[in-house]
């Protein structure tokens, strides 16, 4: 934000004290700017991976910015409740969302009282929680191509487990089933722990699981990753393939963390805003802090954020509705 811009008086002497007067008085108005406080609503419940992010991003900002960041945790309604607050709140800067691609796909399962591709301001897609397709240390399956043969081989055979009905991981499967012509079965789960034992147990053919909960399995060889359904390979499994190099190039699947802000907050705050967060994941403290938790910055921020929600707000959809997948 620039720092208003003051019209002086020349009138001798006395416009000299005036100007000393400036010299030995600080800025207030650039002092407020730097005091405020600013809330980051987490529409998830405390503890989890929206808010360990928020958490270690705002105390970096808070170090090297001198601005108070407050994390207020607001879930319910599958995250519309926190959501609809920022939405609502003034678009002055001091109040953020962080969210993740729930954010995109809600507006497909039930009505709500915001757009967000238009009461929104993108600030910046902060990290990726890589995810991966696992099977157990028994299964046949060694590749992302022996599971697609095998599923076309023996059609409605197969199952797949992932949290849900309709969450987020329940749609990238059947984003894979449309890109890949699969026929396999959805079992859902209550959550991540219980799928990945579905998978341990072999009471399911394969899952799909953020990495971090997995990565004690993979390196016990309890589980086998066959690819990782992001755009890029993970950082600390450099030899495990992408869908996409592994003949699926339509097949993209991730979870995000991004930050927001109210529409019609100003250019100028929302590139403050992002300049703040970039320079944050760039310490490399902060980068460790994140990547111990299996979390990786992107760093995408206004209009390349903007666009990415753009796509996968109509990849998604179309997905929902192609599959007619409700929410509970």
């Amino acid at each position: 934000m620039k720092r208003p811009r003051r019209n002086f008086l020349h009138l001798g002497v006395g416009a000299v004290v005036l100007g000393l007067l400036f010299i030995a008085v600080p800025d207030h108005g650039a002092r407020s700017q730097t005091a405020r406080t600013i809330k980051i609503v987490n529409p998830y419940p405390p503890g989890g991976t929206a808010d360990i992010v928020a958490r270690i991003l705002s105390e970096q900002i808070g170090r090297s910015q001198g601005v108070t960041l407050v994390i207020e945790n607001r879930p319910g309604g599958g995250t519309v409740i926190g959501t609809e607050a920022v939405a609502r709140a003034a678009p002055d800067g001091n109040t953020l969302l962080i969210t993740s691609v729930v954010f995109v796909i809600n507006p497909h399962m039930r009505k709500l009282n915001y757009d967000p591709l238009t009461s929104f301001e993108p600030v910046c897609n902060l990290v990726q929680s890589p995810q991966v397709l696992v099977v157990n240390n028994g299964s046949p399956y060694r590749t992302m191509a022996d599971l697609t043969n095998a599923a076309r081989a023996k059609p409605g055979e197969l199952t797949f487990a992932s949290t849900g009905p309709a969450s987020p991981s329940h749609v990238g499967f059947e984003m894979l089933k449309r890109t890949a012509k699969l026929e396999m079965i959805y079992v859902p789960f209550p959550g991540n722990a219980p799928t990945i034992n579905a998978v341990l147990g072999g009471h399911v053919t394969v899952g799909i699981a953020n990495y971090a909960d997995v990565v004690g399995h993979l390196k016990a060889g309890t589980l086998r990753a066959l690819v990782t359904t992001s755009a890029t390979r993970i950082e600390a499994l450099p030899d495990l393939p992408t869908a996409a190099e592994s003949g699926h190039k339509e097949f993209e699947y991730e979870i995000w963390f991004g930050m927001l802000t109210p529409a019609k907050t100003s250019k100028d705050l929302v590139s403050q805003l992002s300049n703040w967060f970039v320079a944050a994941m760039q310490v490399p403290e902060v980068r460790e802090k994140l990547v111990v938790q299996g979390l990786y910055p992107v760093g995408a921020c206004g209009a390349d954020f903007a666009a990415d929600l753009r796509r996968q707000s109509v990849d998604y959809g179309r997905v929902i509705r192609e599959a007619n997948i409700k929410a509970e």
